[in-house]
């Protein structure tokens, strides 16, 4: 009964809470003792804060029991990754430098959700300041795929796609600066969606106007992001791309998300990559087709696309040597060498490659915003392959069926990070499982500001290819 309990959906948790099916207290006694005991396993988390979550759940039982409820959240246990700031709950980065760091304010949507109800239980594991796409640091090793613990998680919001993959709470927010909530939430199972720029308001970010990290959720349905989404977005002073936002009911698109006639949906195996799992493509191309069923026309398509890595690997060095590089002197012996060579690299831009960089950047935008004139929708594989081995890191080559296929940001996930750069919502969603026993995804692209249209497609994908019934055997946890 517990382990079916921690795979219920949140918006099923909210209601037994609500009806007095159960309690606050019962589901975060559940979440937390899932997070411990899958740990040696796993390694899902940084931090668990048990007392903490045990005292705002008995709150929160008490406001039922009046009759008050703080929002559809209520009593729900959520997790959110370690880049992100939780009041008086250590915030390390993933680093050995910021190991002790408790920040004295909640990130905006850390507030967000809990003035909805929600129940922190834990910081989720993030390689050192979210450098790359393996979720392992100095600071506490790897973090372990949900099915198969001998692969990589993802990342790097790796932890939070465990912990949904596993039934470690409902709830888990991630971040997104080239792929971070879609890689690892594609290599677990589960569903990840990267916003518009600005309909989540990111107040993290040194640099306002210039950015291209997003924070997002990651859980096991396409209604439970909507929830979160609907929670999360919103204008906020300390983001410039929110300004003007409404907020919009994105439940609405899941409930009743209509039908896909006069649909057009382009459909592209390739994104600047030449090598794909076989087996990969055919079972993500059958899904696309799946959503024929609901009136959309599928069109793939096959033109050239040229990788836009290297340039968004310029500005993102660029912007993690400007901000951490002052600690290498001290720390160099302390932190992630792939995270150093990537801070040193960046000592070759000049300040015009940099800006030619950012030019780029808003070509990039226009031609994929052109896309749209002929297709609603874009859908692409999320990853070129299932998850890497766990012995891999970030400048290991990738090896498709035998074959060296580049390096890893070109050649596992080079359908993410353009969309980064533009800005455009992408959902990332459960396609099948390979015969390695792992899951393959499919990743749905709309135009600037269709957040709702996307999440109402990814809900017809889901009804046709269900996987919520699909759980990970976890050792310790069953």
């Amino acid at each position: 009964m517990e382990n079916k309990q921690a795979y219920l959906s949140a918006g099923d948790v909210a209601q037994m809470i609500k009806n007095g099916d159960t309690t606050s207290l019962e589901i975060t006694e559940l979440a937390l003792s899932r997070a411990r005991d899958s740990q040696n396993t796993l390694n899902a988390f940084i931090t668990i804060c048990e007392e903490q979550a045990i005292r705002d759940a008995q709150n929160s039982d008490k406001l039922v029991s009046k009759g008050k409820m703080h929002g559809p959240l209520h009593g729900v246990p959520f997790t959110v990754k370690d880049l992100i700031n939780t009041k008086d709950v250590r915030t390390t980065m993933g680093s050995k430098i910021f190991e002790e760091n408790f920040p004295r304010f909640d990130a905006v949507v850390v507030s967000r959700l809990k003035k909805a109800g929600a129940i922190l239980i834990g910081k989720t594991t993030t390689p050192e300041f979210g450098h790359k796409p393996f979720t392992s640091s100095p600071l506490f090793g790897h973090t372990r795929n949900a099915w198969d613990q001998r692969r990589i998680s993802g990342g790097s919001s790796g932890g939070a796609a465990v912990a949904a993959a596993a039934g470690l709470g409902y709830l888990h927010v991630g971040t997104d600066g080239g792929g971070s909530i879609r890689i690892p939430a594609a290599a677990n199972g589960v569903v990840g969606m990267k916003a518009t720029l600005g309909t989540v308001p990111n107040d993290s970010t040194p640099d306002t106007f210039g950015n291209y990290s997003y924070t997002g959720p990651i859980t096991r349905t396409v209604s439970d992001a909507a929830s979160m989404l609907s929670v999360m977005s919103g204008p906020h002073s300390s983001d410039i791309h929110s300004q003007g936002r409404e907020n919009q009911d994105y439940c609405s698109a899941t409930t009743h998300p209509q039908d896909l006639r006069n649909c057009r949906i382009g459909w592209r195996p390739f994104l600047g990559n030449t090598d794909i799992d076989s087996e990969l493509l055919s079972l993500t191309s059958s899904s696309v087709n799946s959503l024929k069923q609901h009136g959309a026309l599928i069109v793939e398509i096959d033109e050239s696309f040229e990788s836009p890595e290297p340039y968004w690997r310029a500005i993102n060095q660029a912007a993690w040597k400007s901000r951490y590089g002052s600690y290498e002197s001290e720390w160099a012996s302390e932190m992630t060498p792939t995270f150093l060579k990537s801070i040193r690299e960046a000592e070759d831009y000049s300040a015009i490659e940099l800006q030619h960089a950012i030019y780029n950047r808003t070509t990039l935008f226009r031609q994929v915003q052109s896309w749209f004139k002929d297709f609603d929708f874009i859908i692409t594989p999320t990853l070129s392959r299932t998850a890497l081995e766990i012995e891999k890191d970030l400048y290991d080559p990738v090896l498709i069926e035998g074959r060296e296929a580049g390096i890893v940001r070109q050649a596992w996930y080079p359908y993410t990070h353009p969309f980064n750069l533009t800005g455009h919502p992408a959902i990332t969603l459960p396609s099948g499982f390979h015969s390695d026993g792992l899951p393959t995804a499919i990743q749905i692209i709309g135009p600037y500001g269709a957040d709702y249209d996307v999440i109402r497609c990814a809900r017809l994908f889901e009804i046709s290819n269900p996987w919520e019934n699909r759980i990970p055997y976890i050792p310790g946890l069953g």
